[in-house]
C-alpha cells in the first residue's frame, strides 16, 4: 500500500491497487507537483552506494574511501581512515572544503525542532572517523562526489538508469548541482550534485515518483521481478549507528519511537527541511510521502495515518 500526502489542498485522488502490481493508493493534494525535497535527497545517496556497492564497484562498506578517491582529500592525517560506512553514518568527521564550503560551516549543527543552533559553524575539535556523530552537508557532499568517482558518470545519470526508469518513475524530477561544484573524469567535466539544498540543489520531485522509491525500499529493493537493490543492502540501511541509534545508513529510524511516537518503531523514514517525508512501514506494509508538513503536526498525522490503518 502507498499513502502520498500532496502539498497543497487541491482535488482528492484516489487509486487501489493490491500487492501483485494493482497498487493500492490514496492520495490528496497536488501528488504530480515537482517540489525540492531538501535533505531527503540523502536517502537518495545511500541508495547509490548500494548500487555501487552490487556493481563491485565499492568492495565493502568499511573500505577506505581513499582507495578508490580520484583526488587527495582523504590522504590527510584526519581523513585516510574514513570509510564509505562513516560517511554514511554521518560519523566521518572529514576536515576539509568542497565547493568553497568548509565543513567547519555544520560543526556543531543540532537537529530537531526548535533546537539551539546559536554555536553551529564554530571551531570543536575533531575525532577520529567513527568517534562522533555530527549532521553536516559538506561531509554529505563530499560522499556525492566521492561516488561520482567510482561511477565515473554523473549521479542524476546513475540515478535515472538503475533506479528511477525501473520503478516506472516519471520524466519531471530533477537533480540540480551548484553552479561551482564541476569535478574532471576522463577528462570531462561533471557535475557533483548535493545531498540537500543547504545551499540550493538537490533533488525536485513529485510526491508519486518519492512513493514509488519509497515502495522499492519497502519491498527490501525489489521491482516486478529484478531485485534493483539487494536485500542486504537495504537491511543495512536500516541498522542503528552504534553511536547513533536512530540514524541508519542517511535513512532516520525511529529506535524508541524517538521521532515520532505515534509511528511503529519498525518505521524509517527520508526526511528533509519544511518537513519533507518518505515514510517506510515495513510492519503495517505501507509508503506514505508528505510534503510541507508543521513541524509541531508531524507526530500527529503519524497518529491519524496509523489509526487509518487500524
Amino acid at each position: 500500500m502507498e499513502r502520498s500526502v500532496g502539498a497543497d489542498h487541491g482535488p482528492r485522488r484516489a487509486e487501489r491497487l493490491d500487492r501483485q502490481g494493482r497498487r493500492r493508493r490514496s492520495s490528496w493534494g497536488d501528488i504530480d507537483g515537482v517540489e525540492p525535497t531538501f535533505s531527503a535527497t540523502k536517502s537518495y545517496l545511500a541508495i547509490l552506494a548500494g548500487v555501487a556497492v552490487a556493481e563491485g564497484l565499492i568492495g565493502g562498506i568499511d573500505d577506505p574511501v581513499r582507495e578508490t578517491a580520484l583526488d587527495a582529500a582523504y590522504d590527510t592525517p584526519q581523513n585516510r581512515d574514513i570509510t564509505w560506512r562513516h560517511l554514511l553514518q554521518m560519523t566521518s568527521e572529514f576536515e576539509g572544503s568542497l565547493w568553497d564550503k568548509p565543513d567547519l560551516v555544520d560543526r556543531n549543527r543540532k537537529n530537531g525542532v526548535g533546537v539551539d543552533n546559536s554555536r553551529k559553524g564554530t571551531h570543536r575539535d575533531l575525532r577520529s572517523p567513527g568517534a562522533f556523530w555530527e549532521y553536516n552537508d559538506v561531509r554529505v557532499n563530499r560522499l556525492s562526489l566521492s561516488l561520482m568517482q567510482v561511477f565515473r558518470r554523473p549521479l542524476p545519470d546513475v540515478l535515472k538508469t538503475r533506479i528511477m526508469d525501473p520503478i516506472g518513475a516519471s520524466e519531471s524530477w530533477r537533480w540540480h548541482h551548484y553552479r561551482n561544484s564541476f569535478f574532471e573524469i576522463d577528462g570531462v567535466p561533471m557535475a557533483s550534485v548535493p545531498g540537500g539544498a543547504h545551499w540550493g540543489g538537490g533533488i525536485w520531485i513529485n510526491s508519486l515518483d518519492h512513493a514509488r522509491v519509497g515502495r522499492l525500499i519497502l519491498q527490501r529493493g525489489a521491482w516486478e521481478g529484478r531485485q534493483l537493490l539487494p536485500e542486504a543492502w537495504v537491511d543495512a540501511m536500516r541498522a542503528p549507528c552504534a553511536i547513533k541509534p536512530t540514524y541508519g545508513l542517511l535513512w532516520w529510524l525511529n529506535t524508541g519511537g524517538a521521532h515520532f511516537s505515534q509511528a511503529p518503531e519498525s518505521s524509517f523514514f527520508a526526511i528533509g527541511a519544511g518537513q519533507n517525508i518518505v515514510w517506510v512501514e515495513p510492519q503495517f506494509d505501507f509508503v506514505a510521502v508528505a510534503r510541507w508538513v508543521d513541524d509541531a503536526k508531524v507526530n500527529d498525522l503519524a497518529g491519524h495515518i496509523m489509526a487509518a490503518m487500524g
